[in-house]
């Protein structure tokens, strides 16, 4: 008997994104884009240095995490076929990884910075569940 067939798996399954559906969710960097807006509200009205220095580092640390799962969307859920059709994808995930970067959220403690990015992932949430629809 041939080895190499014995250790070839007898069920091939595929899918589309590199896990089974359901582990990807826009929601997660919706809700770290609203820490960053709700602290950039709280750093504006303190005057306590104290508070505001833990408050840029945490508000930063919060606009990483948007970076993150805006790129696990961008590189590992959407697939050609979606850029396709949506082209626009390109340019709103590179939008909002800017609104969430250190020309953005990241280095401001500017709410409305946070409000724009916000803006820029609903945009990605509503193109994501209409590629789950399909």
């Amino acid at each position: 008997m041939h080895l190499p067939r014995l250790l070839r798996p007898r069920t091939v399954a595929s899918a589309h994104c590199d896990l089974p559906c359901g582990v990807y969710d826009p929601a997660q960097a919706r809700i770290e884009a609203e820490s960053v807006k709700a602290i950039s509200e709280k750093y504006q009205a303190s005057d306590d240095p104290e508070f505001r220095t833990r408050a840029l580092v945490i508000k930063e640390q919060r606009a990483e995490l948007v970076k993150h799962h805006l790129w696990v969307l961008w590189t590992d859920y959407f697939k050609a076929p979606h850029f396709e059709k949506y082209p626009q994808l390109h340019d709103l995930f590179n939008e909002a990884t800017k609104l969430a970067g250190a020309g953005g959220a990241k280095g401001a403690a500017d709410p409305e910075v946070a409000e724009r990015l916000l803006g820029k992932i609903e945009e990605i949430s509503k193109i994501f569940w209409e590629t789950k629809q399909s």
